[in-house]
């Protein structure tokens, strides 16, 4: 009796999740070899996963921008601390009334632009009447010693002839050169006087000769009234009492409270940025003029004044911003903005190793400056790094 047949071996693929399960249990049952799965699938990224290979027909190639390091002055030693815009103190006028009066016409107005001597309101007063009599005074009585030391003169002249002729006696001629000497001073003294009273109209501005002359009150500097204090038709008998501002805007002062612990990197001199709130991204150079000698008790900072260009006008009083002074600076490698990529708590960018052969490597930044970030460690100067693009070679991944 022959043996009955042994049954096939059936492997049943139930499912799609199973085929390949399914196919080595075939493969197995029929006395073949298999291989593992994961040996006929191509790994998704390269075994260092720090390197990367972008194709050369890769388009992805030419969206991206490669530049070698640049190098950037870093700041070591530096001096930050909040300041403001002030006018500069020597060149700022408070205008006086040079003597008691009404106040006939004020000549500008807020804000006008006014040059050095120009008229900026005019007076009616009494005293100028006074001062014109005192000039014409003083001329007449220069008339009178003139001609008195002219007769004196002529007196001695005879009386010292006489003397050589022996007609009169040496008494006489010391009378006469003692009344020629007194003439002579009187002189001196009416020409001082004289000379006074003429100062005197220069500065009201006054004709000599004339009375009821109104005097105008004139700029000592070029630049803008700021403020008004007086209207037409007031009379003014207080000449300390400022009646208009006018300062020179062209340059203008950085207040800064500087901490006295920093105050030993700031000298008279210098150069310090400034950086203000109504032109954010600008730097405006100043340089420092002025140290206070005293240090505030309660916040413990010394005042440091700088002076400022402002020949085009752009800073006003009150405006405020930060100074920034750099006491040593240090040379790093510096990369664009968009170099650097952040992931992860890491900070890193990619460099070029070959045409297309990037290495993603970790850097340490510094404190923006501009443009650029500084790296403090990681990267070397020359080395090439993607500048533009980074972020479409880490997404490609």
């Amino acid at each position: 009796m022959r043996p009955a047949p042994r049954p096939s071996r059936i492997c049943r693929v139930a499912t799609p999740l199973g085929v390949t399960c399914a196919v080595a249990l075939v493969l197995a049952g029929c006395g073949q070899k298999v291989e593992s799965a994961s040996a006929t699938v191509p790994s998704a990224r390269p075994a260092n996963p720090a390197q990367i290979e972008v194709p050369a027909d890769s388009p992805m190639l030419r969206r991206i921008r490669v530049e070698a390091v640049g190098t950037i002055e870093v700041p070591t030693t530096e001096v930050i601390a909040p300041g403001k815009i002030e006018l500069n103190p020597g060149r700022v006028s408070k205008v006086l009334l040079p003597l008691a009066g009404r106040i006939s016409e004020v000549l500008v107005r807020l804000g006008d632009a006014v040059r050095e001597g120009q008229p900026l309101l005019a007076i009616e007063s009494p005293e100028s009447n006074v001062a014109e009599a005192a000039y014409l005074q003083a001329e007449a009585a220069v008339t009178q010693a003139r001609s008195a030391l002219t007769k004196a003169q002529a007196d001695y002249d005879r009386a010292a002839d006489l003397f050589e002729h022996n007609a009169i006696a040496k008494k006489e001629v010391l009378n006469a050169e003692n009344a020629r000497a007194q003439a002579k001073a009187g002189l001196d003294q009416s020409l001082a006087l004289d000379e006074q009273a003429s100062r005197r109209l220069t500065m009201l501005g006054l004709k000599p000769g004339a009375f009821g002359q109104r005097i105008e009150v004139r700029s000592p500097l070029a630049g803008k009234v700021l403020e008004i204090a007086v209207a037409a038709g007031e009379y003014r008998n207080d000449t300390n009492a400022p009646l208009m501002t006018v300062a020179d805007l062209r340059t203008v002062w950085v207040s800064s409270d500087v901490p006295e612990s920093y105050i030993r990197f700031i000298k008279v001199g210098e150069r310090v940025d400034v950086e203000l709130v109504a032109y954010p991204g600008e730097v405006f150079r100043a340089r420092v003029t002025r140290l206070s000698d005293t240090v505030d008790s309660q916040t413990r900072t010394v005042k440091v004044f700088a002076e400022m260009d402002n020949s085009r006008g752009r800073f006003r009083t009150d405006m405020f911003g930060r100074i920034r002074h750099t006491e040593e600076v240090q040379r790093l490698p510096a990369v664009p903005a968009a170099a650097v990529i952040q992931d992860d708590g890491r900070t890193f960018v990619y460099v070029e190793r070959g045409p297309g052969q990037f290495e993603q490597r970790e850097v340490t930044l510094r404190k923006r400056s501009g443009d650029s970030l500084p790296v403090a460690a990681g990267l070397r100067a020359g080395e090439r790094v993607i500048a533009d693009g980074a972020i479409l070679l880490k997404d490609g991944l």
